[in-house]
């Protein structure tokens, strides 16, 4: 099951509140707080969208650049020892660490 909604390059997370019986979401990625909320699937998707289109429109109406979900860009704090180990493999297969770190993540996901 996927609980994402996708619009403009941005994601939102969606969670269903048992006892109000209304789904509710943020956009990840970003660090603006933009929520979205619907009684409805239908509800809730509009509500998204329209969360993103206001949010596009109050940043370009500042003068802000909107900031981008997920840059692609990914700070990792591990172990010296890990941080050698992934090295080598990377080593091993002729790839960057980062390559290495990609195709790794890639397929833990598949």
């Amino acid at each position: 099951m996927d609980n994402t909604l996708r619009y403009r390059g941005y994601t939102g997370f969606v969670h269903f509140d048992t006892d109000t019986r209304c789904f509710y979401g943020r956009i990840l990625g970003i660090s603006d707080v933009i929520t979205f909320q619907g009684s409805s699937v239908k509800d809730l998707e509009k509500d998204f969208y329209n969360a993103v289109d206001e949010y596009l429109a109050t940043c370009q109406k500042l003068g802000k650049a909107p900031e981008k979900p997920f840059p692609g860009r990914c700070v990792l704090h591990i172990p010296s020892e890990l941080h050698c180990a992934i090295a080598l493999a990377a080593k091993k297969q002729h790839k960057s660490i980062n390559s290495w770190i990609a195709d790794t993540c890639k397929e833990a996901i598949k």
